[in-house]
């Protein structure tokens, strides 16, 4: 018989080598499992992959009844990937997740926006910092051109923060204006650069990054040790510049990319663009924005409901 431990080795070789899913994915792997692995030893469970039932399962999801419904529900993702997996290489008979049936709600909340103002801000923070004058070989001139680089892609192209930390030098390019994303399960998609303005930037920031860049790197953004930036130091200079700006809001990099979303579609863009843009699989995921915030729906109300066409004044006044 296969051990749970044996049976998950086979399954992140499986993640790594055949379905080339990403470092970060891999790793929630692990930990799921050898959370379960863990489940049941305390509980004095057989450890078999072959004994595995619906009863040890129910009982495992039970004591995850502690965790958000979100941390819930990517547990079970991750044991029903592996139960599949094991019940395609024959090692058990069936999936034992088929034989359960439950569901979990998630509280549906609303994603924290930036006005467009609110935005402005925070471009008015960082380019406030950019200094003339000052040697190319400064760091702080370095970091502040880099700085403005994060924000200017963060907002121009509402790309996750691990997919701005691993872009690559030769997934830009700068002469026809689009970078090349690497998005969830290794998926491509080009995103075009149109404002001349941010080109300049990520120009400027390419040209004094030669004299910090690792040669052993090939991360397009680099910290001062010429080693890629981190999506803790890019979460670092948002916090930063949230705190210059002063925006009460807790603005975040995930932040730009659903004030990006809801921005589009306040500008009537067609929300199977702003999938493509964003690199949604499903329309489902990008429906979350289709909200409108409460200024917006006032001005709506107040300038395009029918009701202003007709005033039924003059019957007031007989």
């Amino acid at each position: 018989m296969t051990t749970i431990k044996e049976a998950t080795t086979d399954f992140i070789l499986h993640c790594m080598h055949e379905k080339k899913l990403s470092n970060k994915t891999q790793k929630c792997y692990g930990i799921d499992l050898n959370q379960f692995h863990e489940f049941l030893t305390k509980e004095n469970h057989q450890s078999y992959i072959e004994l595995m039932d619906k009863h040890v399962l129910r009982s495992y999801l039970h004591s995850l009844s502690a965790y958000k419904p979100k941390t819930i529900k990517r547990k079970i993702a991750t044991l029903k990937a592996f139960f599949n997996f094991m019940e395609f290489e024959d090692i058990i008979v069936v999936n034992p997740f088929r034989k359960i049936r439950f569901q979990i709600k998630e509280p549906k909340r609303l994603p924290t926006v930036m006005t467009e103002m609110e935005v402005k801000k925070i471009f008015d923070a960082v380019y406030s910092k950019r200094q003339t004058g000052v040697k190319e070989t400064d760091f702080r001139a370095f970091e502040t051109i880099r700085n403005i680089a994060v924000i200017e892609l963060l907002f121009a192209t509402g790309v996750r923060v691990s997919e701005l930390s691993n872009l690559n030098q030769d997934n830009i390019d700068l002469n026809s204006g689009f970078i090349k994303v690497i998005g969830k399960g290794n998926k491509e998609r080009v995103i075009q650069i149109c404002n001349r303005e941010m080109i300049s930037v990520l120009e400027q920031y390419s040209i004094l990054s030669k004299g910090y860049r690792n040669t052993l790197t090939s991360s397009f953004f680099v910290n001062r040790l010429g080693k890629q930036l981190s999506e803790q130091s890019i979460r670092y200079i948002v916090k930063h510049l949230n705190t210059l700006a002063t925006i009460h809001k807790h603005i975040t990099p995930h932040v730009f990319r659903h004030s990006l979303a809801t921005l589009l579609l306040e500008q009537g863009v067609d929300i199977k663009y702003i999938q493509v843009i964003l690199g949604h699989s499903s329309i489902m995921t990008t429906q979350i924005y289709t909200h409108v915030n409460s200024e917006k729906q006032k001005a709506i109300l107040k300038d395009m409901h029918p009701r202003k066409n007709f005033s039924m004044e003059p019957s007031f006044a007989n």
